[in-house]
């Protein structure tokens, strides 16, 4: 007899609420009259792509519906939703810009996860590298009433061990408050820009280059976060070893009393790596307790068939649970609990905002 599915939660879900695309659109920053053929165009300076370049859009990022639907044929019960890196702004050279699109995805957010607050909760953007970032936070968590914060790898020009976001690591520190740690470009773009490279090479890359001056920065050692890495860390895991013998020998590398690798254990990893072999080392190398269940839905590079992932592991039932759902609602603290052997997902009474003329 099969035994009934434990709760999931999904905390690399992204949706790009359609208010906030019409308000940009308004404002000439945004194109969507190719929304039909399921594609978006935002403006440089809010996605930090080349001019023009197609944004996958699929009925599933804006309808409220279709997301549902979507997420009940993959049996997830909950999703994390934190706007994608195309509405971070992270390559624009205005701080007010960065902070005020921060702010208007954020209230675009809270109104979407609003209208099922049984299937969706939030994580705002903190715009890092920006002077407003920790108000911003603050924000999201004290009004919005997000559990938690989304931040890219770097932002204006400022990597993640600039100071002027020692007043966020601060504020998440003392609030042991949930954040999700998303790429938010690549360095390198020219050499990236073919083959889709930007994203299937550039991102993974990003993910430990910023990880990397967290931890030889000294912010790691400074704040005890609660962070969780997008796509299983990127790269960051394999260049441990490496790492760590730059620590042993390099006196300029010797910033930390402890070596990188000891920082990187305390970290958390979603399971969006898309291979399960190199899921179960994640998961033997930082312990099933610091891995979560990460789709990156609605894009096309994500993983669709998230439970069957895990249950191809063939953990132990603790274990499993504890990926699929429970490490989430322990780190997000969420209120509550499912009823043990719940199967179904909450049901969904019909009636979101308006699909798109």
């Amino acid at each position: 007899m099969q035994r009934p599915r434990p709760e999931v939660i999904d905390v690399h879900a992204h949706v790009m609420p359609w208010p906030l695309l019409q308000g940009l659109a308004r404002r000439g920053l945004a194109d969507l009259a190719g929304a039909d053929e399921r594609v978006v165009r935002l403006a440089p300076e809010v996605s930090g792509l080349p001019a023009g370049a197609p944004i996958p859009f699929p009925t599933e990022q804006y309808d409220l519906e279709a997301r549902v639907a979507a997420m009940d044929a993959r049996g997830v019960h909950v999703e994390a939703l934190s706007a994608p890196p195309f509405l971070f702004a992270a390559a624009a050279t205005d701080d007010d810009f960065a902070c005020d699109l921060a702010r208007r995805s954020n209230d675009a957010l809270a109104e979407f996860v609003g209208q099922a607050p049984e299937r969706f909760v939030g994580l705002g953007t903190a715009p890092v590298g920006r002077p407003g970032a920790a108000g911003e936070a603050r924000r999201c968590l004290d009004e919005l009433h997000f559990v938690g914060v989304t931040l890219g790898t770097a932002g204006g020009g400022r990597e993640l061990d600039d100071p002027i976001n020692e007043a966020l690591w601060a504020f998440l520190a003392e609030r042991r408050a949930f954040a999700f740690l998303h790429p938010s470009g690549a360095s390198s773009s020219e050499r990236l820009a073919s083959y889709h490279l930007y994203q299937l090479l550039g991102y993974p890359s990003e993910t430990a280059l910023a990880v990397a001056r967290l931890v030889f920065g000294g912010v790691l050692e400074r704040h005890s976060l609660t962070l969780c890495l997008a796509h299983g860390g990127g790269a960051i895991r394999a260049l441990a070893p490496r790492l760590d013998l730059g620590w042993a020998r390099k006196s300029v590398a010797r910033t930390t009393p402890e070596p990188p690798s000891a920082y990187l254990d305390r970290l958390c990893y979603d399971t969006a790596v898309f291979d399960t072999v190199a899921l179960r080392r994640l998961i033997e190398d930082v312990g099933a307790e610091r891995v979560l269940l990460g789709t990156d839905e609605p894009f096309d590079l994500a993983d669709h068939t998230p439970c069957a992932t895990i249950e191809a592991l063939a953990l132990d039932p603790e274990a499993e649970a504890a990926i699929l759902g429970g490490n989430a609602r322990r780190l997000l603290r969420l209120p509550g609990r499912r009823r043990e052997g719940q199967d179904k997902p909450r049901p969904y009474e019909k009636g979101g905002p308006a699909i798109p003329a």
